[in-house]
């Protein structure tokens, strides 16, 4: 099954964040995130949204959705602003502390938004952020430039659908290159259907019986799957309980 990513678009309802001549961060990090969200579901991924509208969130509930919602990756879109007018511009990303998927997010997101023009202030290490520190899965906080920046809004909004693809492809790379990292897990495939009532049921009948088994969509087909195993001969074991109790099966593998 692909990752499952939730997207945070920060502030909202009576808590607008930082404004600029009418120009709320809110607005433009809610539509940012739906133009981010669409591209990443395109491409194959679970795609789960903190808010959907101009609701008020406390940052601990979002980070309470967050987990709540068993994702593999949280990102959080912002703008950024300074003391005074046009003082500063850029792009930054924002992490709990440095390592692993979240650095490489970080990183790809920051260095694709240059290449859409913004200036790449590179990934801050940010550990009092509650939406960094609360989520149980690795997070990211993009500032998409100063909303108090000419030169940044102008970027941000005659480039509004790069800007987009742009932090989705640094999730999706630095997601792929994560997957490449992983060895295969061995799982049991006991039915593929096309009509997934069909599915629903055989899941039904494996859990009841006992089996860890669940259901994988992929190139229109409902699979129905037991178990998943960094060992071949844990599969192979399972594959011939399955078999005993004269179900069909063949072993394959998963991510």
């Amino acid at each position: 099954m692909a990752e499952k990513i939730i997207i945070d678009a920060g502030h909202g309802g009576t808590n607008p964040g930082a404004t600029y001549e009418g120009r709320r961060e809110s607005d433009d990090a809610l539509r940012l995130a739906f133009a981010v969200g669409e591209i990443l579901a395109e491409d194959g991924f679970d795609v789960v949204y903190t808010r959907t509208d101009d609701t008020t969130q406390s940052v601990g509930e979002k980070a309470a959705i967050a987990n709540a919602s068993g994702a593999d990756l949280f990102i959080s879109l912002h703008r950024n602003a300074a003391a005074r007018d046009n003082l500063y511009n850029g792009v930054q990303t924002l992490i709990y502390g440095p390592g692993g998927l979240r650095e490489e997010v970080a990183g790809n997101i920051a260095d694709e938004l240059e290449t859409v023009g913004f200036q790449n202030l590179g990934v801050d290490i940010r550990p009092d952020l509650v939406v960094l520190n609360r989520t149980k899965m690795p997070a990211v906080l993009v500032e998409a430039g100063f909303i108090d920046s000419d030169k940044d809004n102008q970027i941000f909004d005659t480039r509004f659908q790069e800007t987009a693809e742009a932090i989705a492809s640094g999730i999706e790379d630095a997601l792929n290159h994560s997957n490449e990292m992983k060895p295969p897990l061995y799982t049991v495939q006991a039915g593929a259907f096309r009509n997934k009532i069909y599915a629903d049921n055989l899941l039904l009948r494996l859990k009841r019986q006992g089996y860890p088994a669940y259901i994988d969509f992929a190139n229109n087909l409902y699979r129905v799957r037991v178990g998943r195993y960094p060992m071949l001969d844990q599969a192979v074991d399972m594959e011939q309980r399955l078999k005993n109790r004269g179900y069909t099966t063949f072993l394959t593998t998963t991510a």
